[in-house]
């Protein structure tokens, strides 16, 4: 494996300082990267197709993330499919030292908190008003996320916010609701 070691880190994490798990960088053979067991997500055609499509006409922005204890890919499996198929030489890297357990809960948590995220839809479609699609499926994708913007009924001015009291608040997004927390 070619990798760039990043510095040492400490063996216990600071109260007040998270632990850098990113232990190096590289690149490596795609074929020779290892799929996680425990890889849940699958990878419909029209999504192979738009990611395929973003590659071939902008290449890579987001490295692969490979644990360093396991062997196994923690993200990244279609893009590292879609290496082999087109018959990639190597694909960037970045190793991480996590335990099983901690590589299953990144595996597990990791693509789901970023799907949390909500849509800016005044933004998203300024965004989309200046991206030009460069094939069939990046076109069919931005058109997908236009449709989206467009398809949402903003309600009326008319109705005031409800005024009610809440058990929890998300600190990122501010999303209130009752009951237990998950």
């Amino acid at each position: 494996m070619a990798r760039r070691k990043a510095e040492p880190e400490e063996a216990t994490a600071s109260p007040d300082r998270w632990r850098l798990r990113i232990v190096g960088e590289g690149e490596e053979a795609p074929d020779q990267l290892l799929a996680n067991p425990f890889n849940w997500r699958v990878h419909p055609s029209f999504q192979q197709a738009a990611l395929a499509a973003v590659l071939d006409e902008v290449g890579w922005v987001q490295r692969v993330l490979v644990n360093q204890q396991t062997g196994h890919m923690v993200d990244g499996h279609l893009r590292v499919a879609l290496a082999i198929t087109r018959g990639e030489a190597s694909v960037p890297v970045t190793y991480l030292d996590l335990d099983p357990d901690e590589e299953r809960k990144v595996l597990a948590t990791f693509d789901p908190i970023g799907a949390l995220a909500a849509p800016d839809r005044d933004k998203l479609r300024e965004l989309l008003a200046e991206v030009t699609a460069g094939s069939e499926a990046t076109d069919a994708l931005l058109r997908q996320l236009q449709e989206q913007v467009g398809a949402v009924v903003e309600p009326p001015d008319a109705f005031p916010e409800p005024n009610l009291e809440t058990d929890h608040a998300c600190p990122s997004c501010g999303y209130e609701w009752n009951g237990p927390c998950r």
